[in-house]
């Protein structure tokens, strides 16, 4: 290894050390150290695990994972998992009725009614925030992927700028397509889809913010959609901040917001005593956004923090030390990527992408267009390297889009290798000869205080600019929040990110990766889009339709070729995860299938 990557490496051991000797302090407070700040709160717009995080804990969902299990599924806010066995499910899996349970009280003091779930539900439809969640419920209830799909079902235009500029006629179609998918029938709310959908019911489990339910009748007073078939235009696609659950929350979870501090960075929630499965073991939860990982490591070694976010570069910190649990190698259906994007905005960008122009002061739109260019970058990052000394074999080496853990991945078809001889040879190809000629300037982000991404990123710099002296990569970090408003405006030209499953099928992860309507495809530009149309979208809304285990494992090997073919993105790990906490926690169980480190329900704090 080269002087100067071990150099990057080696940062990873100089850390602060502190005092392991500590004791259990405020038995009814809980205090969770971690780092990427909370986005927004509203489960129709949240689709990152820092928010998920805290909607976890503020609100319940129908149905929930039994457990650590990913195969059992028991009731929630329902009173029984619909089935076959019990009725409850059509034999062709196209209905699926819940009985809604009674006397559960919301934070506000509202009583749970049917009405509600289906406002949940027909409310995040109506709404469809760009980038968000909600293509999981268009996908199996209208066989679309957007509102703007079901504007075009009813009539009209979807590339609308403004939905209160649709006319009245297909304003109402609109409504009642998405009315029609949720329906209640007496104490029941009845889902009908489009066509069977197999991961139907673990979209709405626990660890699913997007199908967290909400108060209609609380919604409806605090200024949101008022459930009238012709007043949705209103509340469709706002922006964050003007959604009336981006820092509110009035959930039927065992724990209600009580703050969340932007200024201080925490968010704090404090024990619902109403909650209709008994009230919490702890009394308060404070999580605190901490960037540095020394600060993090001194608070869970003094004891000012209960559980802390340690990644797994730094578990060797932690290891062994008194008074300090570590669990790590946790199974995780999850990756990480760097995801180009095909048409860079430059206007406006021009701290990331310097001149926009191909002229080695910058880069041009089109530049991860550029079959070779993909190619190129995907063969320029030591994957070995980041999986060892890095994630410190917390993980194994992608072979495509999903993990190899999944059912319909071929784990014998091996991704790009680090390699930067054929990457030069690419890098030559690349703009018929005049990148390599003429060099480029490129700006390589990742959100502050995720110095596995950080290295990630050095450790790409380091192979490129081996490659050639006017190759130049800068490596910069920005916090999450900001992060991800650049990404879902589509400005940051290629992109850090990791995918953690909404639900345990590989559908899961070509949809948003490769599909044209997908959550990163709607950032990575036009020519993305473009590329998803002519050879993915077709492939990926087969292989969901089937249920046909041969024809799946047809349809994904195929997709699993032509992803590594046209370098679509670099993944560069298959995750594995990890829990530090002080032993005076109890309680813990993990679940793979939450975006949130602890369920703060089921632990507690034993004096000491």
């Amino acid at each position: 290894m080269k002087p100067r990557l071990i150099a990057v490496i080696a940062i990873i051991a100089v850390l602060a050390a502190g005092s392991a000797y500590a004791a259990s302090t405020d038995p009814n407070t809980f205090v969770f150290v971690t780092f990427g700040e909370v986005d927004s709160l509203d489960p129709a717009y949240c689709y990152d695990t820092a928010s998920g995080e805290i909607i976890h804990q503020l609100y319940d969902n129908l149905i929930a994972y039994k457990g650590s299990s990913l195969d059992e599924l028991i009731p929630m806010l329902a009173t029984e998992v619909p089935s076959v066995e019990n009725g409850l499910a059509s034999a062709d899996g196209t209905v699926f009725r819940f009985p809604i349970r009674k006397g559960v009280k919301f934070h506000s003091g509202h009583v749970l009614t049917p009405e509600d779930v289906e406002y949940s539900f027909e409310r995040a439809m109506l709404v469809d925030p760009d980038g968000g969640p909600v293509w999981m419920f268009f996908e199996p209830l209208l066989g679309v992927f957007s509102l703007r799909d079901v504007v075009e079902m009813a009539g009209g235009d979807p590339n609308f700028e403004d939905a209160s500029a649709l006319s009245p006629e297909v304003v109402q179609k609109v409504y009642d397509l998405v009315d029609a998918t949720v329906e209640v029938e007496g104490d029941s709310v009845v889902f009908k889809l489009a066509n069977p959908y197999p991961p139907f019911l673990q979209i709405l489990a626990k660890g699913g913010s997007w199908s967290s339910i909400v108060s209609k009748e609380w919604m409806t007073a605090n200024g949101d959609w008022d459930g009238q078939p012709t007043s949705w235009p209103k509340w469709h696609n706002p922006a964050k901040e003007d959604m009336t659950l981006y820092s509110k929350a009035n959930g039927t979870g065992p724990f209600k917001l009580n703050v969340w501090d932007t200024a201080t960075g925490q968010v704090i929630f404090d024990r619902f005593d109403d909650y209709w499965q008994g009230a919490a073991k702890l009394e308060r939860v404070v999580v605190k956004y901490v960037d540095e990982p020394s600060t993090r490591l001194l608070m869970i070694k003094t004891g000012d923090a209960d559980a802390a976010l340690i990644q797994a570069m730094y578990l060797d910190q932690v290891r062994g030390v008194e008074g300090i649990v570590v669990e790590e190698r946790l199974p995780v259906i999850a990756n990480t990527a760097l995801i180009f994007n095909y048409s860079i905005p430059i206007e406006g960008n021009e701290d990331i992408v310097g001149s926009g122009q191909l002229d080695g002061k910058g880069i041009p739109s089109d530049f991860f267009n550029d079959l070779h260019v993909r190619r190129a970058f995907c063969m320029a990052f030591d994957y070995d390297t980041y999986i060892n000394e890095v994630a410190l074999g917390a993980g194994s080496k992608p072979v495509g889009p999903a993990p190899s853990s999944l059912p319909y991945v071929d784990a014998t078809k091996p991704w790009y290798d680090f390699d930067l001889k054929a990457a030069a040879e690419e890098f030559k190809q690349a703009f018929d000869g005049e990148l390599w000629e003429k060099g480029f300037q490129l700006t390589l982000l990742y959100n502050t205080g995720n110095d596995a991404r950080k290295t990630a990123a050095e450790i790409l710099e380091f192979g490129i600019e081996q490659i050639n002296p006017k190759f130049k990569v800068d490596v910069r970090g920005m916090e999450w929040a900001t992060y991800l408003d650049r990404l879902r405006s589509s400005a940051l030209p290629v992109f850090f990110l990791g995918w953690h499953m909404d639900f345990p099928d590989v559908h899961n992860f070509y949809m948003p990766y490769l599909h044209s309507t997908g959550d990163f495809s709607g950032y990575c530009g036009d020519n993305m889009v473009a590329m998803a149309e002519q050879y993915f979208d077709d492939l990926i809304e087969a292989g969901i339709k089937t249920t046909d285990p041969e024809e799946r494992a047809v349809i994904y090997s195929l997709l699993q070729k032509r992803a590594k073919d046209l370098a679509a993105s670099m993944y560069y790990i298959d995750s594995q995860d990890q829990r530090v906490y002080r032993d005076w926690v109890k309680g813990f169980f993990y679940n793979p299938a939450y975006s949130a480190n602890y369920d703060f329900y089921s632990v507690w704090k034993e004096v000491k």
